[in-house]
């Protein structure tokens, strides 16, 4: 293999081990100045994507563990990366061939495990993990919020009468 060619799949490699996720798109019929407001999108989600060299892809994925790409890496594909999550990034994806129809989602990988379109697409309706988070804190906070209100109502309820008590005395 060539040095550049080396090169690129050592620069493959290298995002594929840092993110813990990749989707792969087809990008077919997407002009230049739709592909830099899809990267400026997903900067600001936390992903990037990149286009990639389907035969040098397949190489790099092979070597970071993914299972064996033959036959679906075919056609104009770009790979969307990031360190956060992938719902966020996915979200990006949709709302983005929405707006433009011409981002296919091909495939994905989570932590190793292939995802088909389909499960990209409906990690994308899913909320953002800052949300889920919220929810659990207030799931988890509701119970010791009514335990504290149930535990001061005897003692209100004793103060009114006396503070009642005390208006009517006086």
């Amino acid at each position: 293999m060539r040095l550049e060619k080396q090169n690129l799949t050592k620069e493959y490699l290298t995002r594929l081990n840092a993110s813990p996720f990749f989707i792969v798109v087809d990008y077919k019929g997407l002009k230049v100045g739709h592909m830099t407001e899809l990267r400026k999108r997903l900067t600001k989600a936390g992903a990037e994507v990149h286009v990639v060299k389907n035969s040098i892809f397949r190489i790099a994925a092979k070597e970071a563990g993914v299972a064996d790409l033959n036959g679906t890496l075919i056609g104009q594909l770009a790979v969307v990366t990031g360190k956060k999550d992938i719902s966020t990034a996915a979200k990006v994806v949709k709302t983005f061939n929405a707006e433009f129809d011409r981002l296919k989602v091909k495939f994905g990988y989570l932590n190793s495990q292939r995802l088909a379109d389909k499960d990209i697409l409906s990690l994308a309706d899913l909320p953002s993990i800052e949300v889920l988070r919220g929810r659990l804190l207030g799931v988890l906070n509701a119970p010791a919020t009514k335990l504290v209100r149930l535990l001061n109502t005897p003692a209100s309820q004793m103060a009114r009468v006396l503070q009642a008590r005390v208006d009517k005395g006086a």
